[in-house]
């Protein structure tokens, strides 16, 4: 045999290789492969193999047709056990039974569900007893008459006691937030973000963290990056700047989570 059928050979061997090893990788049906033909082919070729790396070849591909035919005898014990029958062969001797045969078998194997539902003389007594001691339509209708209350004034400080109003304006607010960042910067010019939105309570931190994106967003003070030293500072503007929106603004994500807040409280002590 030349060089160049043996290697024909081989590819073909190879081939086998695959289509056997997609049986069990991808669930393919071992009976769809023709082992009669492949154990021919192997017998053919065996004769003309001389290299250990076509004898290491040949033994692959008889390993793998070895566990293609388990499989197939896997397949038939687990069809016998289970009494599976092939859908094509039920459905040919369905087509052969006639009328009378099959309304016969379907009445064996029926087993249907059946409810009764009736009145009885208990419930007839219950609604009896409900229905007559209903009030009558005129008085379950009946429109109560509106209620006279005295009108009265009330002071701003009562509406702030019930939370009708707020006891600050949010403008008011954030002017007063803008203030106290100016003075924690003095003469520095800006301020860490951790250090100035910082509390001694994680829920008040999260509320300044609230104030200070208010800021930023409406002009009150700036954000400073510093990625090297991973560090953010806040800068507050001597006036609020009103023509931001003339300008490309970016967005900044920063994490106020309790392990932030807990890790630069720990800095602090």
């Amino acid at each position: 045999m030349s060089t160049k059928e043996k290697k024909l050979n081989s590819e073909r061997l190879q081939r086998v290789i695959q289509l056997c090893k997609s049986v069990e990788d991808r669930g393919i049906d071992p009976f769809a492969l023709d082992v009669d033909d492949i154990i021919v082919t192997l017998q053919k070729y065996f004769p003309e193999w001389e290299s250990p790396e076509e004898l290491a070849l040949d033994a692959e591909a008889l390993q793998c047709l070895a566990s293609v035919i388990k499989n197939q005898g896997d397949w038939v014990k687990h069809r016998s056990t289970s009494l599976y029958t092939d859908p094509f062969l039920l459905e040919e001797k369905i087509q052969r039974l006639d009328k009378e045969e099959l309304a016969e078998l379907f009445m064996e194997v029926w087993n249907p569900i059946i409810e009764q539902e009736q009145i009885s003389i208990p419930s007839l007594a219950e609604a009896l007893k409900y229905w007559q001691a209903l009030l009558p339509i005129s008085e379950r209708w009946q429109k109560n008459g509106s209620l006279m209350v005295e009108t009265g004034a009330t002071t701003r400080e009562e509406l702030v006691r019930l939370r009708i109003l707020a006891e600050k304006t949010f403008l008011e607010e954030l002017e007063a937030f803008w203030k106290e960042l100016k003075q924690k910067v003095g003469e520095a010019e800006k301020i860490l973000y951790w250090d100035f939105v910082g509390a001694d309570t994680y829920s008040e931190t999260m509320d300044r963290a609230y104030m200070t994106s208010f800021l930023v967003t409406y002009g009150y003070a700036t954000l400073e990056l510093l990625p090297l030293e991973e560090e953010v500072y806040i800068k507050p503007f001597k006036e609020p700047r009103s023509k931001l929106a003339e300008k490309q603004t970016v967005s900044v994500p920063i994490s106020v989570s309790s392990e932030e807040w807990m890790k630069w409280k720990e800095g602090r002590q």
